[in-house]
């Protein structure tokens, strides 16, 4: 029977927009806005969408790297929303993050011991011998070695950074890492010894990943089940399988159609989309994407769809399923 690891329920982030000389506005950024799904323990969820949907802040809401605005965020049954500092901070300790940069996430002025040593003593996991052990068997499981202790995030590659940064992550055996976009600042072909270094590390370390990407093609290759981000809301949220062959909402279909195919014999359509996205400090009334949606009806333009199950545990929020 499958467990679940994380629930989040009706998750927002609203940012306060700034105007005038006295930074005073009423009007807020719907970063996230009123989102739930589960994950359960020893999978990949995925979520997808274009910038600014909402993805790498939901990442983060989840860790209260940013606080949300309303909802809760349940870790293994417990709200982490009600913890305070100091059992939050114990908690960390079984949540960790990947970054998108694997550049900016690294201090220039630290060795890589020292940078993933610090994890360590934060938590007061290791010191002396037994922290510079760990600290190479993580380097090891990560594809470098203890000739890298010493050097410097300079002397490293796109790649091995990242690879330093997900030894960091590991560093205190989480069971859930947030992965925000981790092979997007790569080269494609690093991407693939990263993504499959991630599968490896997953099966080693009895790990549950969140992976927040926008490239559809990567998405494909390591998550089981995926949702779709649309201006701060979830529009679909289904297993690979299922979302790759039978997308129901429009957006995905579009998102899907966009994925470059190298086949020259295989027939392709491409569903391109007319118009800019919409603000989410002033999103449509109704369905957020009914403004680009060929299907549009004047209910998608009053009504807000609700996620709904259409079979095979697929949710969409479309009005074209009711």
């Amino acid at each position: 029977m499958e467990k679940t690891i994380l629930e989040v329920k009706n998750a927002k982030k609203y940012f306060p927009m700034k105007k005038g000389l006295l930074f005073n506005s009423s009007e807020n950024v719907k970063a996230v806005d009123d989102i739930s799904f589960t994950i359960q323990e020893g999978e990949t969820f995925g979520i997808v969408g274009e910038s600014g949907c909402g993805k790498s802040t939901t990442g983060r809401m989840i860790l209260r790297l940013i606080e949300p605005t309303e909802g809760e965020i349940i870790y293994k049954g417990e709200n982490i929303l009600d913890l305070p500092k100091d059992k939050m901070q114990k908690l960390r300790r079984e949540m960790q993050i990947i970054f998108q940069d694997p550049y900016s996430s690294l201090d220039p002025r630290f060795t890589i011991g020292k940078t993933i040593g610090e994890v360590l003593d934060i938590h007061k996991i290791a010191k002396g011998k037994e922290k510079r052990e760990r600290i190479i068997q993580l380097l090891e499981a990560v594809g470098l070695g203890a000739q890298h202790f010493n050097r410097y995030p300079h002397e490293f590659s796109g790649g091995q950074r990242q690879r330093i940064g997900i030894a960091r992550a590991l560093a205190l055996n989480p069971s859930l890492l947030i992965c925000d976009e981790p092979v997007s600042a790569l080269d494609v072909s690093v991407q693939a010894q990263i993504v499959n270094l991630m599968q490896d590390l997953q099966k080693e370390f009895q790990l549950t990943y969140l992976f927040i990407s926008h490239d559809l093609s990567v998405v494909h290759h390591i998550c089981d089940r995926i949702a779709v981000m649309y201006i701060g809301k979830i529009v679909e949220t289904a297993d690979k399988k299922t979302l790759f062959e039978k997308p129901a909402h429009p957006y995905t279909r579009a998102l899907l159609s966009a994925i470059p195919v190298t086949d020259p014999e295989v027939a392709t359509t491409n569903e391109v989309l007319e118009g800019d996205i919409p603000s989410p400090a002033n999103p449509p009334t109704g369905c957020r994407f009914h403004t680009r949606c060929k299907f549009a009806t004047e209910i998608c333009r009053k009504v807000e769809p609700e996620l709904k199950d259409i079979g095979d545990g697929q949710l969409v929020a479309c009005h074209l399923y009711e």
